[in-house]
């Protein structure tokens, strides 16, 4: 899973420092709209909400969109579509499976373009179920180990019922069962640990091996499909390589 754990680190560090920051606006804003459509305004009562408005200030998105998005989500004005969060499943080139995770108001519109985007880069659609069983839904929780010793969040992790845990660099990478997220995230935080993302993601329980060739033409794929507006992530269930992420950092 430490393939996963790094890519999906990466991912977010070039999120916040692409160009197109207008596009991660907007994402952003629909994540705090729908955490506050289907959890209510508060964040101490929504950890979605609470988890998304980190991710927003961490960008640094204007606190007035911040705000205009979660009024949104609480029927702020009623001329807005409600949104609602799909998740479209695909293979990659070479067989690979993805997950296609989409926050859109026109759901019609989003299948247009997504099945476009496969056509043209290799890839299909693919019917429901017939990809999303090869992935685990599980708490991703992401550690600051700057001057605290891994082995031991490791440790207090395991304690506090994760599933798994792995570093990367500076970072200790926490897994829990999905329903154990918050519960998690608030234990590693009251032993003193700087916990910097939290959410949920889903994990391939059995990853595949391809050669870096292979697998760098899916990772284009993703990221290609990622840039579409109502795209708000993808997952695929091939293991990327250090060689390859040490390629995709730079």
């Amino acid at each position: 899973m430490a393939g996963h754990s790094r890519w999906a680190q990466i991912k977010r560090q070039k999120a916040v420092t692409d160009a197109k920051r207008g596009q991660m606006f907007t994402k952003l804003g629909r994540e705090l709209t729908i955490a506050a459509q289907h959890g209510g305004a508060d964040p101490s009562a929504n950890f979605r909400l609470d988890q998304a408005m980190a991710k927003a200030k961490a960008a640094n998105m204007p606190k007035d969109r911040i705000e205009r998005a979660i009024q949104r989500g609480v029927g702020g004005n009623s001329e807005d579509k409600a949104l609602e969060e799909i998740t479209y499943e695909g293979y990659a080139t070479d067989g690979a499976g993805l997950l296609i995770e989409v926050v859109t108001d026109n759901r019609n519109r989003s299948v247009a373009e997504i099945r476009t985007a496969l056509t043209r880069l290799g890839g299909t659609l693919a019917e429901s179920g017939s990809v999303a069983w090869q992935f685990a839904n599980r708490g991703a929780i992401e550690v600051r180990a700057d001057g605290v010793n891994p082995e031991d969040i490791e440790l207090s992790a395991i304690d506090m019922g994760a599933v798994d845990v792995e570093h990367t660099d500076d970072f200790v990478h926490v897994y829990t069962e999905a329903t154990e997220l918050a519960l998690v995230k608030k234990a590693l935080e009251n032993i003193g640990c700087s916990v910097t993302t939290a959410e949920l993601t889903m994990i391939p329980t059995a990853p595949i091996l391809m050669d870096d060739s292979q697998t760098s033409k899916i990772v284009g794929m993703v990221e290609q499909i990622e840039e579409l507006d109502d795209v708000r992530r993808v997952h695929t269930n091939v293991e990327v390589s250090d060689a390859l992420l040490e390629h995709i950092d730079t």
